[in-house]
Order: C-alpha cells, then structure tokens, then sequence
C-alpha cells in the first residue's frame, strides 16, 4: 500500500473491513461441569445468549437461563440421564421457538409444539420465537368488540373484549377451569380461535377436556398446549410463552384468538424451581425478584392489534388459584396488577350451589361497557347494583323475623336474579337467550313464579321464542340494538308463554 495516498488507504481498510468475515473451522461448544435436576452448567459458550437454544448428546435441546462469566447455565428439555459431567454442547445459534402452521388448529401438542395426539405431524408455515417484545402502543387499538362467554353473569356484568386480558381467580375446585372451557364452547361459529395452555395438570384431567371440547365439536377451532404435571419444570416455564407465540401466529394474520392459561400458579411455581436450581437469590416466598416480570411480559403479548398491523387481537383468560382466598397473596396481587379485571370465584358460593360462583362485589372489568353490545348494555344496566343492595339487604335481615313488605320484594327479587344467574357447565347462552332473559327478570316478569320453577320456566322461555319470533332473534343477533319496540315485543312474548304455562305450576 506504500503507493496509495491516505484517503485511498482509508477506503482501502473500509471495504476490507465490511467485507470480513470471521471463519472458523470449528463449531463453538462447550463442555459440561455439572448436571441434575434438568439443569445443565456448561464451560464455555462464551457468545452464547440469554433463552437461546443449546444441543446436548442425544438430540436433547436447552435453553440458556443464566449467564456467567466462564459458564452458562441450561434448563434442559429433556431427560438429563444421558448427560454427564464432560458431555458435549453446542450453540444452534437460534432462539427457542415452535412451528406453527394452520394445520395446528384442533390438534393437542406439547409445550414445544410437536404434536402428541397420535394424529401423525402437521403442515408448518414458520418458527415462531416463544419470547417476543409485546406489541408497542402505536400497533394497539382501543378494545371495543365484544367476546362473549356464555356466561350469564359473566356477559352481563364483567363483559370482556377482544383483546383483553381478564383474571379468573378462586380457590382450587370452584369452577375457574369450567368457565374457561365454556368459553371455548361459545366462541362456535364466532370466528375465533382458541388455545388451551394446561400448566401442570394431572395428564387425566387434559384428555377429559380434550374429550369434552371434542364432544361439542370445539377442537374444530381449539388447539391443546399440554405441559403436564409430569413433565419438567423446564417445559412447563415454557409452555405458556409457546401457546402465546402459537397465538401470535393467528393474531398477525388478521383473525381473532382467545387464549387461557391453566394455571399461572403453576407457572410461577416451576420458575421458582428453575430459579433455585440455577442458585438465583430467593425472595418473598422464595419466589425470584424478576417474577413479576415472569407474567407481564407474557400477558402484555395479548392485545388488540390496530388495522395497519392487521387487526387481529390475542385475548387472554390466564387462571390464578388462591389458598383460602387470599387475594393479597404474592402471585395473586402480581398477576391481578398486570391484567384488566379479574373474575373471583368464590368458594362458600359454590358450596352453596351457586355456580358460577363469581363474587359480584370482588369481581371487575376494567375494559367494562365499551366492550359490550348495546343491547346488553341496556339490559344489564341495574343488575350488579340490585344484586348488591340484595347482598346487603340479605345479611341485615338474617336475624330479623318482622320484615315489611318492601324488604320482602326486594329479598324475592334478590333470590330470583341469583337463581338466574345459575348456569350448568357446557350449557353457554346465546346472545338473544341472555336479553330474553335478564329482560323479563328486570321487568319483574318472574316474580310471580315459584321459586322451584324458574330454571324450568326460563328454559321453556327460550324454546317458545326460539318456536314464534325467530325475526326478533335475528334482529337481536344482527343489530345487537335495543329499541322500545323490541323490548315490548320481548315482554308481550314473556306474558304470552306465562299464561299458556301458568296452570302447570299452580297445580
């Protein structure tokens, strides 16, 4: 280069330099020094990268979880019997992801998403990345449609939108998994697709749900993450980050997708065990101090994406389980800070054969009315404060003997609302069975009737109008508004199925 001139020189060592290219004949490995209980500690890997995937003997995958200055720290994937001290690992130079593709939909796979129902591999368009940056503020959009559970109580009084993140919460045995999976079965026809994450679940318990969401034909729109109690701690930390990147593949394109976490309880408890083993410092409840970060980082993916970017929307069901009710506990309060209301299911409620036995006075959705039909808007107005000034009413008068007439009609209607608000599992309503119904309980319609005939006259109800006005369905389904005129046309339906019944129950 002695001939060049300096500025020649410096163009010279600038197309050199972005033209060079490191070579290496070897692969870059590492060696491992320690291994048990799923975890890997391996020598070496200097380059390698938070959450990216390691290949040890065998075929078994890991994940980077922690970062040292000579060692780095693996969750394994798999059995760690064929791994000992001195076992080869090598960097695959890619973040841990799954494959997804439409053919995904109504297949049971496993927290890597391969598929594990015996129904042989399916069509895969993409790897999506398990852990992604949650979508920014610019790509949101306000959550204003609707989508609809079933649920009576639910629908009407903690309405949930496309794109929200809603908390069930309760003890364990008081219906959360039953509102989830009833959910799924009112999403038929509603152009959603749905994903069912089990975290840590006897393995029993996920082939009963497949086979009832099989029975009411829902897998034909549902897929099954299953990360049972049996598998790793490792798989069943990420098992709801895969069903997120699963959904996010049907958000990106533009379509609906409702997912449900069962449960994150679990969840957070198979990271603390990862933590300790990786010798992480324990905090509150032993949990790791990055645990709150563990859950908003994965609920914050669930959004309403705006129409530049698609408009497809992710909502999220996660399932948080309490110990004697306590909703102030570490979890509980990490996960009910992140998401947008919460449904809390209580256990004396559901003992006392309420069911579901949503808590009214604990239960919210912060989303409320702007995800609600108008028609249902209307409708529900004054029911959660009826239903309070009943709680209230209720527990004044336990003790008192001597009620005036007043306090008698408003414990009637009371009584009435709570036992229209009882539901059986796998029965969701339809948006037109809700307003027919809550219509003719807030016009006082059946206060005349006998208590133990009300579930038998609201069902005969629904078949009559299902029988003689099948335009005012239509018009309700459709146009989801509420005018006086429909309103009287559902009153004068009412009083015409209560006079042809009436002697039935005066028998």
């Amino acid at each position: 280069m002695s001939g060049l001139k300096p500025d020649e020189i410096v163009s010279v060592l600038k197309s050199e330099i972005s033209n060079f290219e490191v070579k290496t004949s070897v692969e870059e490995t590492g060696t491992v020094i320690q291994v048990g209980d799923g975890i890997a500690t391996v020598y070496g890997l200097e380059n390698a990268m938070y959450g990216e995937i390691v290949m040890f003997d065998n075929d078994i995958e890991g994940m980077v979880q922690k970062i040292e200055r000579k060692t780095v720290g693996c969750i394994l994937f798999g059995s760690d019997v064929c791994i000992k001290e001195g076992s080869q690992a090598r960097r695959l130079k890619r973040r841990a992801g799954v494959y997804v593709g439409d053919g995904i939909i109504g297949r049971v796979v496993d927290a890597l998403g391969n598929p594990i129902d015996g129904k042989g591999k399916f069509e895969t368009d993409q790897l999506m990345n398990i852990e992604e940056e949650a979508p920014d503020i610019i790509s949101r959009a306000p959550v204003n449609k609707p989508l609809q559970t079933g649920i009576l109580a639910i629908d009407s009084m903690f309405p949930i939108g496309r794109g929200q993140r809603e908390l069930i919460i309760g003890d364990r045995q008081t219906g959360k998994t039953s509102i989830a999976v009833d959910t799924i079965l009112n999403q038929k026809d509603q152009n959603v697709i749905c994903i069912y994450v089990a975290i840590g679940q006897k393995a029993s318990t996920i082939a009963s749900l497949v086979t009832t969401l099989t029975k009411f034909g829902a897998m034909d729109y549902t897929v099954v993450l299953s990360s049972p109690a049996s598998d790793p701690a490792s798989l069943q930390y990420v098992a709801p980050y895969s069903g997120t990147a699963i959904g996010e593949y049907f958000m990106k394109k533009g379509k609906d997708v409702l997912i449900i976490y069962d449960d994150l309880s679990k969840h957070a408890v198979a990271y603390r065990t990862i933590s300790l083993l990786l010798k992480r410092p324990p905090g509150r409840e032993a949990y790791p101090g990055d645990v709150f970060y563990l859950h908003s980082r994965l609920l914050e993916r669930s959004c309403k994406l705006n129409d530049e970017n698609g408009g497809g929307s992710m909502t999220a069901l996660p399932i948080i389980e309490t110990l004697a009710g306590d909703v102030s506990a570490y979890i509980p309060t990490n996960v009910i800070s992140i998401t947008d209301g919460q449904i809390f299911l209580e256990s004396s409620l559901f003992f006392s054969g309420v069911r579901p036995a949503v808590n009214v006075g604990l239960s919210v959705s912060r989303v409320g009315g702007a995800a609600q039909t108008k028609v249902m808007k209307k409708v529900s107005g004054s029911l959660r404060i009826d239903l309070a000034q009943y709680r209230e009413m209720e527990v004044f008068t336990q003790f008192s003997s001597d009620l005036d007439q007043s306090t008698k009609d408003l414990l009637n209607y009371g009584n009435i609302l709570i036992e229209i608000l009882k539901q059986p599992t796998c029965k969701p309503l339809k948006l037109y069975q809700q307003i027919i119904i809550l219509c003719a309980v807030q016009n006082k319609l059946m206060n005349d009737i006998p208590f133990k005939k009300l579930k038998e006259f609201e069902n005969g109800l629904i078949s009559y109008f299902d029988r003689t006005y099948p335009e005012l369905i239509n018009n309700i389904m459709e146009k989801g508004d509420y005018s006086e005129e429909l309103k009287e046309t559902i009153l004068k339906g009412v009083s015409d199925y209560k006079e042809q019944v009436k002697g039935t129950w005066q028998a």
